[in-house]
């Protein structure tokens, strides 16, 4: 991996709370590990447009949760070094801070409402109806789609960005950069 090189940052969160701005040189550390969460991202449905007729909302909000274990082990494995901002001027990003921005910004919130509400409405499936067709019965089914999607901007924003970072073209899963 070449030697340090500054990225500039624009991760848009969803839900009108702003962004993250600021300057990036992230160290081998910090590349690797970018290149870790990077890969759990494209083989998500994080990062893949989950269409009305395909798929269901619990396993989407699933594979979102699990990101928080997941950032959780690359933080630990790769330790404090990735949480050190580094770069220039008053704005200055690490692994860390981007990784937990995205965590409680963008996916917490989503997971904070939904989860519950998926849950209770799961509870009163009847015998003999599909998991999907319970779902696309639910009064909210298309607004969580519609709540899905925005968070996947972010997420394919973060991504990118850090496959940028890991040196690597984009893997094809994605369409095209946003």
């Amino acid at each position: 991996m070449p030697d340090l090189k500054e990225f500039n940052i624009h991760l848009n969160l969803p839900f009108g709370i702003g962004g993250v701005e600021g300057t990036w040189m992230p160290d081998r550390k910090e590349k690797l590990a970018a290149w870790e969460m990077y890969v759990e991202l494209v083989t998500r449905i994080t990062v893949v447009e989950l269409k009305p007729d395909e798929g269901l909302l619990r396993e989407a909000l699933n594979s979102l949760y699990s990101l928080f274990d997941t950032t959780r082990q690359i933080l630990r494995k790769y330790g404090p070094e990735i949480a050190i901002p580094k770069g220039n001027g008053d704005e200055k990003l690490s692994f860390g801070f981007l990784a937990v921005a995205v965590l409680n910004q963008a996916l917490r919130p989503v997971l904070a409402k939904w989860h519950p509400l998926l849950l209770d409405y799961e509870s009163r499936k009847q015998d003999g109806i599909s998991p999907f067709e319970h779902e696309c019965q639910w009064e909210y089914s298309n607004e969580l789609r519609k709540t899905l999607d925005e968070v996947r901007r972010t997420m394919i924003q973060y991504a990118n960005t850090l496959a940028d970072v890991a040196g690597i073209p984009l893997l094809p899963t994605e369409r095209k950069r946003q």
